[in-house]
This record gives C-alpha cells, structure tokens and sequence, in this order.
C-alpha cells in the first residue's frame, strides 16, 4: 500500500529481558494522552512478543541522520541477530534508548491489546514515566527510502 496519510516516525521500542536485549523499529506509534503512548506492533515481532504489562522499555524517537539505527533495528530478529551492536545506547534499568534521539522515553507496559481483524498484531499502551528531549533535532520520517 502506498498511502502515508498521516507523518509516521521511526521509534525504536527496548528492554533487557532476561538478560538479553530485545528492539525493534515501529513507526505505528501515537500519542494516546500527555502520558500515554500507543504503538502497534507486528506479530512478526519476537520484541513484541516478549512485552508484558508492567515491563519497563526504552522509547527512543530517532532524529534526522540516524537512519542507519532505523535500518539495523529494522532487520533479523532479536533472537537471532545482536540489535544494538555498533549502536551507541543507554541502559536505564531494563530499558534500553538510543543515544542522540530526538526524544527518549522510559515507559511502563499499562496493556497490551488484541484488535479484531488485525492479524496477531499487538496495540501496545505505555504510560510514559520519563523523558528527555532534544528540540534542536528534527525527527526521522519512517518514509526516509
């Protein structure tokens, strides 16, 4: 499909779990409230898959000039391909932000949703417990290819 109808970011979603770093890139990402985030993720996602309520993860909203984090994100799975290797990043607890994103967020799991007629996808609702941002950078579009 080749409609963009609305300006879609890369967020790149985080956590150490059980000793092993998990991320992904997902740009089905809203606004829900001043503190609460929604995001979208794939049932491909085996990070998807290891969220639970109550997970602390990092949320890092990629600025212009970090495509390559959004690619390397983007590709192979968590179980199988080291995400973060060669990616300057931050551990605060078990979340995990991306050094020099435009914003970085350290949220709590609150649901986790199943939405009827989507596949297995999961609608991801995070209360936002902390944030940083950096306004002199612009974000990266998910349609920078």
């Amino acid at each position: 499909m080749s409609l963009h109808a609305f300006n879609a970011g890369c967020n790149i979603v985080a956590i150490r779990k059980n000793g092993h770093d998990y991320g992904m890139c997902c740009a089905w990402a809203q606004m829900l409230d001043y503190d609460r985030i929604g995001m979208l993720i794939g049932a491909q996602s085996v990070t998807g898959m290891v969220l639970e309520k109550g997970d602390v993860v990092g949320v890092s909203s990629l600025a212009e000039g970090q495509e390559r984090i959004a690619n390397q994100l983007g590709e192979g799975h968590s179980d199988r391909v080291a995400k973060f290797a060669g990616i300057p990043h931050t551990l605060a607890g078990t979340a995990i932000l991306v050094d020099g994103a435009r914003v970085r967020m350290i949220c709590e799991v609150f649901d986790i949703m199943r939405l009827s007629g989507i596949e297995s996808d999961r609608f991801v609702v995070m209360t936002v417990k902390k944030h940083e941002t950096d306004a002199k950078k612009r974000f990266l579009s998910a349609y920078f290819e």
